[in-house]
Order: structure tokens, then sequence, then C-alpha cells
């Protein structure tokens, strides 16, 4: 088991709830975001921690949370000591944790804390995860909502989990059950996949979705081609991490095919034509692409595959803390 779960568990009197909101380069939204917050968990009259974590900033975000943090003891921050991604701000924020229901947000104001509500009460229905759709969403349209609705999609398809809009940060998860996904890479935006290979109930509500005020967007095009790669892990992981052979081998079984075909094709044209197919470069360079792309895949599978391993054999997180407000270090690895 981590042991910085192990420690959380330790503790006598947990919180009802955490916020766990990752921040890079965020200065200017900080502080009316911890406000928001505030004024909406609030009348909520239920115990809350709201953790922020600091993932590398280079901006003045660092001095911001950290006087947010000395003057509300419910407040605790983490610093990274460099900037590891927001799947690994999300773990850290999971491994820290203590709160029977845990909401993921973002940082830059684009997610409305009004919405915690909503999910609280979707979550008290019976719910294991609450899912927030951006229906009405504030972004560019060709550099984010029509990439992200085709990942979407395909996602769905692929993975059989009916969400609009698992890009959205703004969810509510049972904390036992979020506590026993792992994330790596940059899966954070399949959790709800995770949660679903190990019997969670999911469902999804419409959220408000704000323009960003202030600030530079850290997301881009190149992000979607990321979740492809991440897609076809999340699969594999899903479908044939105790069977690879499948994989593995229905591969081999469909190149020896396509080879006989190939080859049949080349006798009957040398045959009935006369043709010297085998002088042909295309088909040479198409050949090669073939192989190629698909040795490819497999080698990020098994490297995939391999990364977990190291990381869950040694208990080592994906991430490393340069400090720690309102958190106590002991029992820790990081």
């Amino acid at each position: 088991m981590n042991p910085v779960k192990k420690h959380i568990k330790k503790k006598m009197k947990n919180p009802y709830l955490s916020i766990i909101l990752p921040v890079f380069n965020e200065k200017d939204n900080i502080e009316l975001q911890y406000a928001i917050i505030i004024s909406a968990v609030k009348p909520l009259k239920k115990s809350y921690e709201i953790i922020f974590i600091d993932d590398g900033s280079t901006d003045s975000s660092t001095e911001l949370l950290k006087k947010i943090a000395v003057a509300d003891k419910n407040v605790k921050l983490i610093i990274f000591r460099r900037n590891f991604g927001q799947t690994a701000a999300m773990s850290a924020g999971i491994d820290y944790s203590s709160g029977e229901i845990v909401i993921f947000m973002d940082s830059d104001l684009q997610n409305d804390p009004e919405d915690i509500v909503r999910l609280l009460d979707k979550i008290e229905e019976g719910y294991d995860v609450v899912s927030g759709w951006r229906k009405e969403r504030k972004d560019k349209l060709f550099s984010r909502r029509i990439p992200s609705k085709i990942a979407n999609k395909l996602i769905s398809k692929v993975t059989g989990i009916q969400l609009h809009d698992l890009g959205c940060s703004l969810k509510a998860y049972r904390g036992e059950i979020l506590r026993q996904v792992s994330l790596y890479g940059e899966m954070h935006r399949f959790i709800p996949v995770h949660a679903s290979w190990i019997g969670a109930s999911i469902t999804e509500i419409p959220v408000k979705h704000h323009p960003r005020r202030y600030g530079v967007s850290k997301y881009g095009i190149k992000r979607t081609f990321k979740v492809m790669l991440d897609l076809i892990t999340v699969k594999f992981m899903g479908s044939y991490s105790t069977k690879p052979i499948y994989i593995f081998g229905g591969t081999g079984l469909i190149l020896l095919f396509l080879s006989c075909l190939s080859l049949a094709h080349v006798i009957l044209a040398k045959f009935f034509t006369g043709r010297n197919m085998t002088g042909n470069p295309f088909l040479l360079v198409t050949v090669m692409f073939i192989i190629l792309g698909i040795l490819f895949i497999q080698i990020g599978i098994i490297a995939e595959i391999l990364i977990r391993i190291y990381h869950e054999s040694q208990n080592k997180a994906p991430y490393r803390i340069k400090e720690f407000i309102n958190l106590k270090k002991e029992n820790s690895t990081h």
C-alpha cells in the first residue's frame, strides 16, 4: 500500500469534503477562486479541506497560495519541486486528501464552485462518480471544442462509458472509490473509466462553464493526440491486461494472413502479367510502415505496463514534493 495512503487512514477525524485544485501559473485567478469556493462550501455546513497543488509555478502563484494556507487551516498546500503535469498533481491530491467525497476543479475560474452543491446532491442519491458536462462550453471552437467533441465520442465508443465530456475537470467521487485508482502519464481524464472497472456507478450533469478571464490556457490541439495514445493504453489495460496474448498473438496472425495475401498477389502477377512485383518500391514501403506502426504501438503498451510495475512495486509516486503547508511529512517517501 502507498505509505501516504496508510498515513491518511491513521487520521482520527476526516473531513466530509476534499476539494482538489492543481495550479500552474494562475496568479491572477488564485485569490478569487479561493474566495468563490469558500462562499460555495460554507453554507453546506459540512467539514471540508481545500487542497492546492502547486505544479512548479514560475510566477507568484506559490507566494499567494502560501499566504492563503497560512491564514486558513482548512487549506492544504503541496508544492512540487518542478512541473510534473496535471495527472501527477491530481494524483498527489488523491494521496493526501482525506475527505469522504473528493471534488476536482481547475484553478482558472472556468469551473463554477456553485456546481459543487449539485454534484454532492447526485452523490447523495447513491452514485459513486458524478462527472461535469460543459454543455455550453466557452472555449475556442476549432482548437478546443471540436477536437474535444471528437475525442469524447471516440472514448465513449471504445470504453463503453457514455459521458459527453470526459475532459471536464469538475467531477465528484466517493473517496473510497477514487483511492483505488492509480494515475500515471496523462491518465487523469480517464479516471471515470478506471472507476468503472471496479464497479463504480457513474452519472453526468450539465455544469456551468465560464470563459477564461485571466492568464493563458495550458491546453492546446496537441493534447488531442495524447488522448488518442492514452485511449489505446486504457483499452488495452481494460480488455487485455490479463490476456495480452490475445492482442499480440492476434496481431501476429493478422500480419501472417496479410503476408500470405501479399505473396499470392506477387505470384499471380508474375504468372498472369509477367510483371515483377517484388521490385515495386511502394510495396516495400507500405509493408515497412505497417510493421513499424504496429511495433511502435506494441512497444508503447509494453512500456506502459513496465512503468506501472516500476511505480507500484516500489511505492513511488509520479511526483516529488518540495514543501507542505498544513500537511505532515511523516510516513511520506516523497
